[in-house]
């Protein structure tokens, strides 16, 4: 039977997703954890998560491109939600007496997009914009 050559990048792709993924998931914890203990949405967070996407993309040997510039974009736009959702959460769980994974658990999604929206700033949107854009460029 005759053995099936995979491109190298078709190979790459699986650890690469899998390391933005992981890295998506932790850098939103540090960015929750630092958010609880500043008291503020530290939005300035989401440009380390994007330098962290390209990283993790290089890292991977992802194949400079137009797919790896939106799979930085999308983990970075992962993060950022993710985050938001954290950070929504840990305020909410403190007056309620929750531990913060509780009420992320009994927080709709809903519910905590109409929270974030009321706590991120122009600035923390402009943060947030910057973000997306840096991702793509230095994912490219």
């Amino acid at each position: 039977m005759p053995t099936r050559h995979h491109p190298a990048g078709a190979r790459r792709w699986p650890m690469a997703t899998a390391l933005l993924l992981l890295g998506s998931f932790g850098i939103a914890a540090a960015w929750i954890l630092l958010a609880d203990a500043r008291g503020a949405q530290t939005s300035w967070m989401a440009i380390i998560a994007a330098f962290d996407a390209a990283w993790l993309l290089r890292l991977a040997r992802a194949r400079p491109g137009l797919v790896r510039a939106l799979a930085g974009t999308a983990a970075t736009a992962l993060a950022i939600v993710v985050a938001n959702f954290g950070i929504v959460a840990s305020q909410l769980a403190r007056p309620m007496g929750m531990l913060p994974w509780e009420s992320l658990l009994k927080l709709g999604p809903h519910h905590a997009y109409t929270l974030a929206t009321l706590a991120n700033s122009t600035v923390d949107l402009a943060w947030l914009g910057a973000a997306i854009v840096i991702a793509a460029v230095a994912s490219r």
